[in-house]
């Protein structure tokens, strides 16, 4: 927790304290006042039993009965103030309370989506960068075998190297796939990918200082295994403003990845056990969860409103963040959200308004 939460939750922890003390002080008085009325009551038979004799300490008694029900009014009207006045600040102090967590959330959300981002920026750069490697280049120039099969020993050297791709395609303008990295493991080599909506649009690119990244999806090539795919043309000769002569398609390994940035969110043991945290794409849809469920199936509701910021709904703080992008790779509309349950004696069962990160 930071040191605004905690002070926070010291001022709440002193409310409760000066609401009991207070409470069980009135009632005290309470306690003292009913004695009071019946030694009152009590004084008052005995003056009539003694008679005129009495007469007196009748009219003490009396005067002690009329007392003792002005302190019960004032203990009462005390007691109704005290409970209005803290209950007031328990609710300020709650909100406080919520308020510094929410944004704290916000800003937790937003490192998580800047490490997915500072990631994929340098699949782009790796992309770009390779395109331009003189063993694809002449290989979509000049294609033969021979050709094809240097060119799959160098795509082997490049993943031996960069262990978080799953695989890189060398693919012809037609969309076949005529070299890989891994081909002892995938058995890719020959097959038409020109369906893919990666292809198509990464084809059309139009200089080499252009790239394409979709969005996250399973590969029925690589076992199903949930990518993320970065394309840009290999072109003639190496060069940014050549002509496309194939395209090349790199697999970033998606889960593993993606699973230790929420996995990482730096959370306490104790918020651990009541959060989820989420990567979520533009359409709504879980492409990772710190709790592992719902892999690209769930879909949450959609958030609206600024780039970031906070609400409390059914008994949770729901915090979110926006990808802002990073260098060249400005970002798929993804945001970072952080699902945290509020404690049972802090109800929250109706929705408040989004509230804007600072």
């Amino acid at each position: 927790m930071t040191a605004s939460v905690v002070s926070i939750r010291d001022i709440s922890s002193k409310s409760d304290s000066v609401q009991e003390i207070a409470f069980n002080k009135v009632g005290q008085i309470r306690a003292i006042n009913r004695r009071m009325r019946i030694l009152a009551l009590n004084a008052l038979i005995e003056a009539e039993r003694a008679g005129e004799a009495g007469r007196g300490f009748a009219m003490v008694s009396q005067e002690v009965r009329g007392i003792s029900e002005e302190v019960e009014k004032l203990s009462t009207a005390l007691e109704a103030e005290l409970a209005s006045e803290i209950g007031e600040i328990s609710s300020l102090v709650q909100e406080m309370s919520q308020s510094s967590q929410g944004q704290r959330l916000v800003d937790l959300a937003l490192n998580a989506i800047e490490i997915v981002d500072r990631n994929l920026y340098e699949r782009t750069c790796d992309v770009r960068w390779w395109a331009t490697d003189s063993a694809f280049v002449d290989a979509m120039a000049a294609p033969d075998e021979a050709a094809f099969a240097y060119a799959a020993r160098r795509l082997d050297v490049i993943l031996r190297a960069y262990t978080v791709y799953l695989d890189i395609w060398l693919c012809d303008p037609s969309g076949k796939v005529v070299a890989s990295g891994r081909g002892d493991r995938f058995a890719v080599t020959g097959a038409d990918v020109s369906s893919r909506p990666w292809f198509r649009t990464g084809m059309g690119l139009r200089t080499g200082d252009d790239f394409h990244a979709e969005d996250i999806a399973r590969e029925p090539l690589l076992a199903n295994t949930a990518v993320a795919t970065f394309v840009t043309p290999v072109r003639t000769g190496g060069e940014a403003d050549g002509r496309p002569i194939g395209l090349l398609a790199i697999h970033f390994d998606w889960e593993p990845q993606s699973r230790a940035i929420v996995e990482g969110v730096r959370l306490t043991d104790e918020e651990r056990a009541v959060s989820r945290v989420l990567i979520v794409d533009r359409d709504n849809r879980v492409i990772a969860a710190s709790d592992g469920a719902g892999l690209l199936t769930e879909r949450l509701p959609a958030f609206g409103g600024p780039q970031a910021g906070w609400q409390v709904s059914d008994g949770r703080i729901v915090a979110q963040h926006v990808t802002p992008g990073y260098e060249t790779y400005r970002g798929l509309g993804w945001r970072g959200v952080i699902e945290q349950r509020l404690a049972a004696d802090k109800p929250s069962a109706t929705v408040t308004p989004l509230k804007r990160s600072r």
